[in-house]
């Protein structure tokens, strides 16, 4: 599935990944940051912590770990990691994910 144009058009994010696995689209608010990511090769998250976070899976396979809880996650299947919550996980090549974050500045958006 290709995102659409005015999805792939939004500017990207300043993620702490090298720009070859993963890209980036996000769109913010005062309320959080929505970001799609799409994946090319494996991504190993480590463990963290931060706000809420609520994402869903549109392509491809995540698995995360929450809390202590490892769950694998394929499209159609979403995830919650409230507040504070230690997670962390794999996220495949070819994954595509919608991630919402309840911190509104989370990551910063790339300079254009």
């Amino acid at each position: 599935m290709n995102l659409p144009d005015f999805i792939a058009k939004l500017p990207e994010l300043d993620v702490p990944l090298p720009s070859d696995p993963v890209t980036t689209h996000v769109f913010t608010s005062e309320h959080g940051l929505v970001v799609f990511f799409e994946t090319f090769k494996d991504i190993e998250l480590p463990m963290h912590s931060h706000k809420a976070q609520w994402g869903t899976v549109l392509e491809g396979s995540i698995t995360l770990t929450v809390g202590g809880d490892t769950r694998e996650g394929r499209a159609g299947d979403s995830y919650n990691t409230p507040s504070g919550v230690e997670h962390g996980g794999l996220i495949t090549a070819g994954a595509k994910v919608i991630d919402f974050f309840e911190e509104k500045d989370r990551y910063p958006i790339k300079a254009q």
